[in-house]
């Protein structure tokens, strides 16, 4: 029963309820029952006290009861009470509409139980036109008991009102001689095809909100909470747009590390179901485990496109990936040619006094073979494979090791840059990224330019790859690997790698090949 109660879709269910009662609510007020509706309101049912009405002229009343062709005489008990009738519908209201027969002038009669009408008068009309509606002939009148007005059949638009003061007398008092509480004035009057039987119907004041509106307010207000706690209660069965449960590796370039670890842990903050495992070695280490283990909860980054004979491993391009030569400060160099730097890698110079630094001997840093970093370095730098090693410390060398320059290898990006920011005189390489975020090591320029996509793009700048993602076939669209390979290229992942001094390849000019426009290696 549980489980059916999380899979039920109770936030659509509560979203589609909240707009049809709202529009249900509308269409019955305004469409079905409003379309035609008289409305009286009784704004005012007041006496006047005695000794008010004892100071006033007889003849203010006279003129009152004059207008009744009765003798004049004061008035007894006076009260006054104002009506206020109006279209509080959404359709015109005609004089025909009025229900009554044909040839009677009458629309409304209000009575006064326990009253005499005295006098009346139309105060307020809201259009000019209604004048003409309350001429001598338009069936405004007291009637014969007395106790009764009569109000014509006045045609009225959707808004439209009038008011009638009505002037009353009453002659009933209590034993201590005090006027008796009289009853509220009785409507009498319809309208044909109006509300419910057509009858008049009460209309208050929008100086405050009505007491449907306010059910309605209520009503949205309690389904906005019960969303609320449904988003709550089921909350954590409830993944957020592209978010998926389950287990992924991410293995590879050590020089992308940075990226993938931070990518991966937005990505499981936003995704808590999701558990992804950053465990890179590697680029050539990464492609190959990937092929090996056959894995469809694995991608592989390597800087630069996989070796030949992996037919399965599906590559996308993520990133274009600028590197840099490192040096240790003591080297005094900031700069090296092209040439220079592949003679310094082959052994040629023993110190950095030879190219106009410091007198240091050089020591150079590598990465081990399976390095992605050392490959881009081998083919697009030195267009040759680096010497072995003949020392561990990078500083000595190593017992029955073959004289020459110091040589030593690193599994790590970061291994690599400790090493030649601990060692004087030393030389490696880096992705730029890592090298910019140090303090204790220099890049260096090659052929006095600096390592920049701008410079890459003109083909001023030869150390560059592209960084890969690949796959042991393609990924199913609603899988963990799938999204987040999209949630790494084209959502957060994309201000991760920009922030570490990647460039994805969306931002590129070409970003299918994502590379410079200009490849220096293409022409050599």
């Amino acid at each position: 029963m549980g489980a059916v109660l999380d899979e039920y879709p109770w936030n659509i269910i509560l979203t589609v309820v909240g707009v049809l009662v709202p529009i249900g609510a509308f269409l019955y007020e305004f469409v079905f029952v409003g379309r035609k509706r008289l409305g009286y309101r009784v704004q005012m049912d007041t006496t006047a006290a005695d000794d008010v009405a004892a100071r006033t002229s007889a003849d203010g009343w006279q003129l009152l009861r004059r207008a009744n062709g009765e003798r004049p005489e004061p008035l007894v008990n006076p009260s006054f009470v104002l009506l206020r009738i109006e279209n509080d519908g959404t359709s015109h209201i005609n004089s025909s509409d009025y229900a009554v027969l044909p040839g009677n002038k009458v629309g409304v009669r209000v009575r006064f139980p326990g009253r005499r009408v005295a006098g009346l008068v139309v105060t307020e009309v809201s259009d000019e036109f209604l004048h003409e509606s309350f001429d001598a002939e338009s069936g405004l009148a007291v009637s014969e008991g007395e106790d009764e007005i009569c109000l014509p059949k006045v045609p009225l638009n959707p808004g439209l009102h009038y008011k009638v003061l009505v002037v009353l007398e009453s002659t009933d008092r209590t034993v201590d001689g005090r006027a008796k509480p009289f009853a509220e004035p009785v409507f009498i009057g319809g309208i044909i095809g109006g509300v419910g039987s057509g009858g008049m119907s009460e209309t208050e004041s929008r100086t405050r909100t009505s007491g449907p509106v306010m059910a309605l307010i209520a009503f949205l207000v309690v389904i906005i909470v019960a969303q609320f706690g449904v988003g709550y209660v089921f909350g954590e069965q409830a993944d957020p747009m592209d978010c998926y449960q389950g287990r992924l590796t991410l293995v590879g370039s050590t020089a992308f590390r940075p990226v993938l670890a931070e990518a991966a842990d937005a990505y499981m903050r936003t995704c808590p179901g999701a558990e992804i495992l950053t465990d890179t070695e590697g680029s050539d280490h990464g492609v190959r485990e990937l092929n090996d283990s056959q894995s469809t909860e694995m991608v592989a980054f390597s800087d630069g496109a996989k070796p030949d004979g992996l037919p399965m491993l599906v590559e996308r391009p993520v990133a274009f990936m600028l590197f840099t030569p490192v040096v240790n400060a003591e080297a005094g160099v900031r700069e090296l040619s092209l040439e220079q730097l592949r003679d310094v890698f082959t052994g040629e110079y023993g110190n950095w006094e030879e190219l106009g630094g410091a007198d240091v001997p050089v020591r150079l840093v590598g990465r081990y073979a399976d390095s992605g970093t050392r490959g881009v370095f081998e083919q697009r730098v030195l267009r040759l494979r680096e010497g072995g090693t003949n020392s561990e410390d990078c500083t000595t060398l190593a017992p029955n090791a073959e004289p020459g320059v110091v040589r030593c290898e690193r599994s790590s990006t970061d291994d690599l840059l400790d090493a030649v920011a601990q060692t004087p005189g030393a030389i490696g390489y880096s992705e730029l990224g890592a090298v910019n975020a140090r303090a204790d090591v220099l890049p260096v320029q090659i052929d006095g330019v600096t390592a920049s996509v701008a410079e890459a793009d003109a083909g001023a700048y030869p150390y560059w790859e592209t960084e890969y993602a690949y796959t042991y076939g393609t990924p199913d669209a609603q899988s963990l690997t799938a999204a987040f390979l999209r949630y790494l290229t084209a959502e957060v992942g994309v201000d991760v790698m920009r922030s570490l001094g990647h460039h994805p390849c969306g931002a590129l000019s070409s970003p299918v090949l994502c590379r410079p426009e200009t490849d220096p290696a293409d022409d050599a």
